[in-house]
């Protein structure tokens, strides 16, 4: 079985590579949690962050942005102190400054979903890279999204944070054309596309 290069034969990598990346989302728990965790990761390895997930489930409320909104100080001082966690206090202050501006984007928009979807009006991206070294670390549509999410408040989210997050989210389709999933998220994104 083909798959993209990056996965290598970690079971952890495989199964988020098999089962996760590229899936269109258009759940904002999932979406809230992806945003999370791709802000966390910002000059680390997805593979510790994917290690750390649970951990990070458990402390943030299970992902959820209204809880994790209302977190402050005391919350902040416990992550510091947890070593499941990056202990960063800009990154963790962030997750909570970014739960506060998911909110936001959710009010005006009707939810995240609606917002992030519509700079590809609802349809994904299908590249057909051949080569790994053929993918972007950033586009001008990562350029575009960050710059408008950095001024709806959200911390940690240059373009290449946020071209990871679009391949995450299946906004983008990235997996190599000789890759098995590539066909399948193929598949997926036509059949969740706006009529």
């Amino acid at each position: 079985m083909n798959r993209c290069p990056w996965c290598g034969s970690d079971p952890l990598y495989l199964r988020y590579h098999d089962e996760e990346w590229g899936v269109p989302v258009h759940n904002e728990r999932t979406h809230f949690e992806f945003l999370l965790l791709e802000t966390q990761q910002a000059g680390l390895s997805w593979r510790t962050i994917l290690g750390k997930r649970e951990a990070y489930r458990a402390a943030f409320a299970y992902f959820d942005p209204e809880k994790v909104a209302r977190f402050s100080g005391p919350e902040i001082e416990r992550f510091l102190a947890d070593p499941s966690l990056i202990r960063n206090r800009r990154k963790l202050e962030a997750a909570v400054a970014n739960a506060r501006a998911f909110l936001n984007i959710q009010e005006r928009y009707g939810s995240f979903d609606a917002w992030i979807w519509r700079f590809v009006e609802g349809r994904p991206i299908l590249n057909t890279w051949k080569d790994i070294c053929e993918l972007p670390a950033r586009t001008p549509l990562s350029d575009l999204i960050s710059n408008e999410m950095k001024k709806a408040g959200f911390a940690f989210v240059g373009s290449v944070t946020i071209y990871a997050h679009l391949q995450a989210i299946g906004i983008v389709n990235d997996h190599l054309v000789s890759c098995f999933r590539h066909e399948e998220i193929a598949r997926l994104a036509a059949s969740s596309a706006p009529g």
